[in-house]
């Protein structure tokens, strides 16, 4: 009996060694949680301790107390349960797990939230009707909730271009939720097809830039043939499929190019080819600036629920054709409604950013907005009245990249100081 006795201590032993090196006191936690599905566990930066893919339980209308439910997929990367938290709010698929930068600048934690409707976060039924910037900050509001049971210092959250609009639809409908907020280069559409974004074009660098852009684009529709046969050949030597066929997607590319050259900034003025140039050259130019990734069947799978909030809620863009109607022969409407899934339905509802862009600018506290000046996304920026503490900087000749780290000096100084007056600490630069 008393070998037995010993033996049971052993392994009784043995098994809580074992278990204390599976299980941390966070993992234990989070297990605790019953909105919690499923854990794994993941690699992340050196710079922390843990990390985990997560996937919680969400009701597809947060409304209805006895909705249908789906399983919402979210990232997140422990260092010590006294640090702040950064929440990213992804606009799309969150399909990797990285560190972000403002998550290094202020030492945090970090959770990052896949969207609903995007990714592995989608309901079994794509229902359109409840993927709308409500339901989604309701989804984030209840991650928070969840979260903060844990994490009881500072939150901030944070999101690139949709990603960043969702933070600013996160902050509207629970202001309360996160100590401050800071949106990268958040666009705020005030119309289904904003027309600031013509007004941009028009007016962005310089007017012999301008001017070479339009050029380069009749180039290249002049040059269709040829352009067509590149096309054709590059779709079979890389097994792409083309969403359209090959002169609506030339022509597509065309529309499409000036506004792609001002917001990546991949390319630069003394880049673009001359009329004149081969057809090979126009193509790789166009290329370089405008990946073909964006004209192919894959694309509008991934970014098909985008263009369902877009075209709903969130506005987008259309093309000015006057300089280029003589050479088109594909497409007669300047419009992007056709990137919207032919299952959806389209019932724009201009309140819903009007109200946002309202509240921001009369109640939108502790907002830090970062934007590229040269970004066409800077277009529909958000213009502040003063009657907030919000601050805007905008990078000069900054792209729709643009960083906190691509601020120097005195402007630095100030997206540094103002976060640390806003959170209570200290920031190492």
């Amino acid at each position: 009996m008393k070998r037995y006795i010993n033996f049971l201590l052993i392994l009784f032993f043995v098994s809580s060694i074992c278990f204390s090196q599976t299980d941390s006191d966070l993992l234990i936690q989070l297990k605790s949680f019953k909105e919690i599905t499923e854990i794994k566990k993941i690699s992340v930066d050196t710079t922390y301790k843990e990390g985990y893919e997560i996937y919680i339980t969400q009701p597809l209308d947060h409304k209805n107390p006895k909705s249908k439910t789906f399983t919402q997929r979210l990232y997140l990367s422990h260092l010590d349960f006294s640090k702040p938290m950064v929440l990213l709010t992804e606009g799309y698929a969150a399909n990797r797990n990285y560190k972000f930068e403002l998550t290094n600048i202020l030492d945090a934690n970090q959770i990052i939230v896949e969207h609903r409707y995007f990714g592995k976060s989608v309901p079994d039924k794509l229902d359109w009707q409840y993927l709308t910037i409500e339901q989604a900050a309701a989804d984030h509001h209840t991650i928070v909730e969840l979260f903060k049971k844990l994490y009881k210092s500072k939150w901030i959250n944070t999101g690139v271009s949709k990603g960043g609009e969702t933070t600013l639809f996160h902050r509207y409908f629970y202001p309360d939720d996160v100590d401050a907020s800071v949106p990268y280069v958040a666009p705020i559409n005030l119309a289904q097809e904003d027309p600031r974004i013509y007004m941009f074009l028009n007016s962005v660098g310089t007017e012999e830039c301008r001017e070479k852009i339009k050029k380069f684009q009749r180039a290249f529709l002049a040059k269709r043939d040829e352009v067509r046969t590149l096309l054709m050949k590059d779709a079979d030597q890389g097994q792409i499929r083309f969403a359209w066929d090959y002169d609506f997607v030339l022509e597509y590319m065309t529309l499409e190019y000036s506004f792609a050259f001002w917001q990546w900034g991949q390319t630069k003025c003394e880049d673009i080819p001359t009329p004149d140039a081969s057809a090979e050259v126009l193509y790789n130019h166009m290329k370089e600036s405008n990946p073909l990734y964006f004209f192919t069947e894959q694309a509008m799978k991934d970014f098909g629920p985008f263009f369902v909030q877009a075209y709903n809620e969130i506005g987008y863009y259309g093309y000015d054709l006057s300089s280029f109607k003589d050479l088109l022969t594909e497409i007669n409407d300047g419009s992007n409604i056709m990137l919207v899934p032919e299952d959806a339905k389209i019932n724009y509802d201009c309140s819903s950013l009007q109200n946002v862009n309202k509240w921001l600018q009369k109640h939108g506290n502790n907002i830090l907005y970062i934007y590229g000046g040269n970004d066409t996304w800077n277009a529909s920026s958000i213009q502040l009245t003063g009657e907030t503490n919000a601050v805007k900087m905008v990078k000069k000749g900054g792209a729709h990249g643009t960083n906190i780290r691509n601020f120097e000096g005195e402007e630095k100084e100030l997206i540094y100081s103002t976060l640390e007056n806003w959170l209570g600490i200290d920031i190492k630069n």
